[in-house]
């Protein structure tokens, strides 16, 4: 008896600290998506890209099909976007992040670009890992 009842404050105190591991977690991935927010409405394609893992494995898979690298990826938002005009001001609506294991979540979402020249409104699923102590995107689907 006496081992069941150590071994049930062990579960319990794991599963608080995942609990409380995740939320922080969250938190900061939260933040990466804030300031590219704010990156891309100050028309900064470079600070936007900083919440992107400078890595040619990075992939984004939009409207033209899969994007390669980082560099790729850079260059395909500045000539699709090259004027605040066309940046406008980004919002999203995050509709779920989850966990998928140790180090890496999904973000699903909604974003919202007003603009002068015309609204663009669309959806997304980002792919970030934990690297090198930073939450980066690897992986980006837009539309």
């Amino acid at each position: 008896m006496k081992n069941l009842v150590v071994l049930l404050f062990i579960v319990c105190f794991f599963n608080g600290y995942a609990q409380i591991n995740q939320e922080a977690d969250i938190k900061a991935i939260n933040k990466v998506l804030k300031k590219q927010r704010i990156a891309w409405s100050n028309n900064d394609i470079e600070g936007y890209m900083k919440g992107y893992w400078k890595s040619e494995s990075l992939k984004f898979y939009g409207t033209n099909g899969v994007t390669s690298g980082w560099e790729d990826t850079f260059d395909h938002y500045l000539e699709a976007y090259p004027t605040k005009d066309h940046t406008g001001k980004l919002s999203f609506r995050i509709n779920d992040i989850t966990n998928i294991n140790d180090g890496a979540y999904y973000v699903l979402g909604e974003y919202h670009i007003k603009r002068d020249l015309g609204n663009a409104d669309g959806i997304f699923m980002l792919v970030f890992k934990k690297i090198n102590g930073e939450w980066k995107i690897i992986a980006d689907t837009s539309t």
